[in-house]
């Protein structure tokens, strides 16, 4: 008889994806919004995915660049680890100092997001961290903020990344090393 193989990153996804619930009707009707506050809620699954994001940022990485809210979540789980500096992308008016901003179309609305005009060294490389990948607007307004401020993209991670809306797409022009830990 021959042995099972197991594979321990597909057993870890497995155990990642159970973590996450469906919420129908969320924001607004048609939207299925992905919960992963039972995955952050569960020290083992959020350590995990810290564990399994953190493999995917270079040493060389000068900064992590998360977005509001639960990139923020991640981000800082990701930077402590790596033992890097960590800079906020926030929604409109949540920044005290100078600011840029870049607006961007959600799939149930339009927002703007900002970023500090000291945040980012010219030439400095950056992992760019949020939770969920949809369309990609919010990334690449960020990605465009980032861009702005001199700083190099190395890298994007996503705990999750919902397929059929084809964010990837959007984003892939501006890197190719794109992460996405769970994909629906």
């Amino acid at each position: 008889m021959k042995p099972i193989k197991i594979d321990p990153l597909k057993n870890n996804i497995n155990f990642l994806e159970k973590k996450i619930r469906s919420i129908k009707d969320y924001p607004k009707p048609g939207i299925i919004y992905q919960d992963i506050t039972p995955l952050l809620r569960d020290p083992q699954a959020f350590s995990l995915a810290i564990d399994l994001c953190c493999e995917k940022v270079d040493s060389d990485t000068d900064l992590i660049a998360a977005i509001d809210a639960r990139g923020f979540i991640l981000g800082s789980g990701i930077a402590y680890k790596t033992r890097k500096g960590i800079i906020p992308i926030r929604k409109m008016n949540k920044l005290p100092y100078d600011v840029i901003a870049e607006k961007y179309s959600l799939e149930y609305g339009d927002d703007q997001i900002e970023l500090h005009t000291d945040s980012i060294e010219e030439g400095q490389k950056i992992v760019l961290v949020d939770d969920v990948l949809a369309t990609g607007g919010t990334t690449e307004a960020a990605i465009k903020l980032i861009d702005r401020l001199g700083g190099q993209l190395s890298a994007i991670i996503f705990l999750l990344e919902l397929k059929d809306l084809n964010g990837r797409i959007k984003i892939a022009k501006y890197v190719d090393n794109i992460h996405s830990l769970i994909e629906f």
